[in-house]
C-alpha cells in the first residue's frame, strides 16, 4: 500500500506579529515551497493542507507535484489532519512545513523504514532520544486520524498505541526544531550564520 506525505501548513502563523512564517526566505525561496519540494523528493504522492484565503501560500506552490488540500474545521491540528487524509487507505507520513531541518533524505528514511515495518508507529526524535516530529502513521490508524477533534493533532493516538511507537533520532535537534515567533526566526538563523 503506497504511503502518502502529508504536510501540514495551515496554521496562521498568529505568533509571527504580522509576518507568515511559512513565507520566511530560505535562501531565495519561501520555507514552505521548500518543505514542499524535500517532500516531492521522499517517491510518494505529497498533499499539502493549507487553510482558507491562504493564497500567497498556495502561490508559493505554483508548479510542484503536490496536492493541495484546505482545512475548512476550526479545531487546529485535527482539522487539518481531517482534510490531508480524507480518501486514504495507505501509511500516511505527517510532516510540519514549519520544521526547516527535516531533510528529504529524512523523509525518505521514515517511508523506507515504515515500509519494512508496516504496523509500527514511526517517530522522529532529536539524536539524544526526544519524541519530534514527522510521525509516519501506519494504514489502520488512518480512519482514527480521519476523526480526530481539539488542537491535540494526533497526541492521543500516540498516547494509547505507545507499544506501537519506535523512535527514529535524527541527526542533532532537526525532529524538535519549529520557528513559530520571530524571535526562533532570528535565533535559528544566528545559530546557522545567517
Amino acid at each position: 500500500m503506497t504511503a502518502t506525505l502529508l504536510l501540514l501548513a495551515a496554521g496562521s502563523s498568529s505568533r509571527m506579529k504580522g509576518r507568515d512564517k511559512l513565507l520566511e526566505d530560505m535562501g531565495g525561496e519561501p520555507l514552505l515551497r521548500l518543505m514542499a519540494r524535500r517532500a516531492t523528493k521522499a517517491g510518494v504522492p505529497v498533499r499539502v493542507v493549507l487553510g482558507p484565503a491562504q493564497d500567497a501560500r498556495r502561490a508559493a506552490l505554483d508548479g510542484l507535484a503536490v496536492e493541495i488540500v484546505e482545512a475548512t474545521g476550526t479545531d487546529g491540528m485535527a482539522a487539518s489532519i481531517r482534510a490531508g487524509v480524507a480518501g486514504l487507505a495507505g501509511p500516511v507520513l505527517v510532516a510540519l512545513a514549519d520544521m526547516p531541518e527535516i531533510t528529504a533524505q529524512d523523509l525518505y528514511l521514515m517511508l523506507s523504514l515504515g515500509a519494512q515495518s508496516p504496523g509500527t508507529i514511526l517517530r522522529a526524535a532529536t539524536q539524544d532520544g526526544r519524541p519530534g516530529n514527522p510521525v509516519l502513521f501506519p494504514a489502520d490508524l488512518v480512519p482514527e486520524l480521519a476523526q480526530l477533534t481539539g488542537d491535540a493533532g494526533a497526541r492521543d493516538i500516540l498516547k494509547r498505541e505507545a507499544a506501537r511507537v519506535a523512535l527514529l533520532p535524527l541527526q542533532g535537534d532537526r525532529a524538535a526544531v519549529d520557528l513559530d515567533t520571530p524571535e526562533d526566526w532570528a535565533a535559528w538563523r544566528a545559530r546557522r550564520g545567517g
